[in-house]
């Protein structure tokens, strides 16, 4: 992070600053307005989405706008006179990218370009995730943003891409915080709705409420580390917080951090947990089938350590959900 005055001649952060979410319809991005609306009640907050996946609305006493990253004057129009941007609006996830590349691109790196160069001009200060899908087969522990970039599939090839603009862009002109993620877990809620998203863990607990098989993609020795949704949202806020300060001092250039934690089960082992757990819970034994894995590119590590210091010693962050208590609580009638 260099001290150089941003361009475009950025003034500092005022004392309500005015934060953007992007993909605020989002699975991460509905908690994460609702954070920063409950946590800062003075901040002006802005949110976006184009609704392509987006399951809510309104958050609050506030609609989100509908707004498409692709489209850059309705983009720089709805961002006009922020001071920070929280850009989560992505085609996230390898299947969808997969079957979807054009999209993947436009929405991915242009979208990302479009936001990243708002925030050039203007001064605005970016939080960004770019994902643990950059980093392919590690085989080096504990991961960390230092790693050498080798994606598997499309998504993570992406994400690459969007890292690397943003460090050129942020050079002299902004402050960024950009956010390696774990697989994500857990659900929350919003005015009395439930938001939650297909992911590993919240699939099985599905499955299993619903008395169904828990099919394991092969080997099933896979590991993942897991990260609850509502510790990403909080870590987003909290770097909210200090890009303002960093803004404000005149601080450019990017800062990198994992967001994980210390679980980091095989999938295998997922299943095995929700498995006992809805026995317990609600007196339902459901099966374990391996299947042949879909996907194009899978890491396939057996461990996968993650040194998440960075986002403790920098931004007092860090995690408080737990996967077993997750999974008991969604499982708990």
């Amino acid at each position: 992070m260099s001290d150089t005055d941003p361009a475009a001649d950025a003034s500092t952060a005022s004392d309500s600053p005015h934060v953007a979410v992007t993909g605020a319809a989002g699975y991460i991005g509905s908690r994460l307005v609702a954070d920063l609306q409950r946590e800062h009640p003075d901040w002006e907050v802005t949110a976006l989405d184009n609704f392509y996946l987006g399951q809510v609305r309104s958050i609050g006493d506030s609609d989100i706008e509908h707004v498409d990253i692709r489209h850059r004057e309705e983009l720089e129009a709805a961002l006009d006179g922020v001071d920070a941007v929280v850009h989560l609006a992505a085609l996230s996830g390898v299947p969808d990218c997969d079957e979807n590349p054009d999209r993947a691109y436009e929405v991915n790196v242009q979208g990302t370009e479009n936001v990243a160069w708002f925030c050039r001009k203007t001064g605005a200060a970016l939080a960004f995730p770019f994902s643990m899908a950059v980093i392919g087969d590690p085989d080096e522990f504990p991961i960390t943003t230092d790693l050498e970039r080798d994606p598997l599939n499309w998504y993570g090839r992406t994400k690459v891409l969007n890292e690397t603009a943003i460090e050129w862009y942020a050079d002299g002109a902004f402050p960024a915080n950009m956010f390696m993620v774990a697989n994500l877990y857990g659900e929350h809620e919003l005015d009395g709705a439930t938001v939650s998203k297909g992911t590993v863990i919240n699939f099985f607990v599905n499955r299993a409420l619903a008395g169904e098989t828990l099919t394991v993609y092969e080997p099933g020795t896979q590991s993942r580390n897991f990260v609850h949704v509502k510790d990403v949202a909080r870590a987003f806020r909290q770097s909210t917080e200090r890009l303002l300060d960093q803004r404000a001092a005149g601080e450019t250039g990017v800062e990198k951090y994992e967001v994980a934690t210390d679980e980091d089960p095989s999938v295998e082992a997922i299943a095995e947990t929700v498995q006992r757990i809805a026995r317990e819970e609600r007196d339902v034994d459901v099966d374990i089938e391996p299947v042949e894995n879909p996907r194009s590119g899978e890491t396939l590590v057996d461990s996968f350590e993650v040194d998440w210091s960075a986002a403790r010693d920098r931004l007092g962050w860090e995690p408080r959900e737990s996967v077993e208590e997750s999974i008991r609580g969604l499982l708990r009638e």
